[in-house]
């Protein structure tokens, strides 16, 4: 049990920063600075682009809205602070380290499942047939709120009850999610496969006829291929961003093997998931991408000289 005397443990809390991590930690700053910024801007893009858009329907927009949320709120609050940490050595006051402790688990946790979300959406658009009906406003807005609880109390559980249970249930639904995203851009890819190579039998039964098809059947081979190419970026992304640190989280031990410098940027990996998914994401989105070009169009002619 602390020692409530003790004025030194009460002013603040100190965590074992080894020798070898003070060059990595001006390098882990600056990298967090770059990314707080690619973040910030980045996703302030995505939400005045989701304002102007119209053609994208309402629920699958609010879960675009909530991840770029979420991953802004990385880039202006937690990244900030844990880059503070940093440079301090983490020798600062307990509630200050402990900040973006918190903030980067729960934003980050309700990011990850916001983007597995989004896949489970998309799969839906694509593979049924009532989905205006199934998917709706108010289900996905009760959706986005059970994340936050879900993921405020595994949090909170963290620093009431054990340390290393809550960690492992913490770090088991951020696998999970991962899975889920996993099978649902799997099954977009072979529904899509299949849907190509059924044009494509078509067109090859008529290939006597005037080619009426072709410019179709090759304006959906591009559009197949681009959709693959998004498929496979997202979810490298997530896994590149995510596996590390829910690995340590489930073996704390692998600490112990890990050079310090790793260890430490496995935990700085998923801010650059906030970074990557405007583009991952949103940026895929033709209209989308269309509406931040115009946006930043017109910032340049308001900032531009006279």
């Amino acid at each position: 049990m602390l020692n409530t005397t003790d004025e030194h443990t009460n002013s603040s809390y100190e965590v074992s920063y080894p020798a070898s991590l003070v060059g990595m930690s001006a390098a882990l700053a600056s990298l967090n600075t770059f990314l707080s910024i690619t973040a910030t801007l980045g996703n302030v893009l995505i939400l005045i682009a989701l304002n102007k858009v119209t053609s994208i329907c309402p629920p699958t927009k609010l879960l675009f809205r909530c991840l770029a949320v979420t991953d802004l709120c990385v880039g202006l609050i937690t990244q900030p602070l844990f880059t503070v940490t940093l440079l301090t050595s983490f020798n600062v006051h307990r509630y200050v380290f402990l900040i973006p402790v918190v903030s980067s688990l729960v934003l980050c946790g309700v990011s990850l499942l916001t983007s597995t979300a989004i896949s489970v959406d998309r799969l839906l658009a694509l593979s049924l047939l009532r989905y205006r009906h199934v998917v709706t406003l108010r289900r996905v807005r009760a959706l986005i709120i059970s994340f936050w609880f879900l993921i405020g109390a595994l949090v909170g559980c963290l620093f009431i009850f054990s340390l290393n249970i809550s960690a492992i249930v913490y770090a088991v639904v951020m696998l999970i999610s991962l899975l889920v995203s996993a099978i649902s851009y799997a099954k977009i890819y072979f529904r899509l496969r299949h849907q190509l190579l059924h044009v494509q039998g078509h067109v090859h039964q008529r290939q006597q006829l005037p080619p009426n098809g072709v410019v179709p059947t090759a304006l959906n081979v591009a559009r197949y291929k681009k959709t693959v190419s998004a498929i496979t970026w997202v979810q490298l992304g997530l896994f590149a961003c995510y596996s590390p640190f829910c690995a340590t989280l489930v073996l704390p031990h692998l600490f112990e093997f890990l050079d310090a410098n790793v260890s430490y940027f496995f935990v700085c990996l998923p801010f650059l998931n906030s970074s990557l998914n405007p583009i991952l994401y949103c940026w895929k989105i033709r209209e989308v991408k269309q509406a931040v070009k115009d946006t930043i169009r017109q910032l340049n002619c308001c900032c531009g000289p006279n």
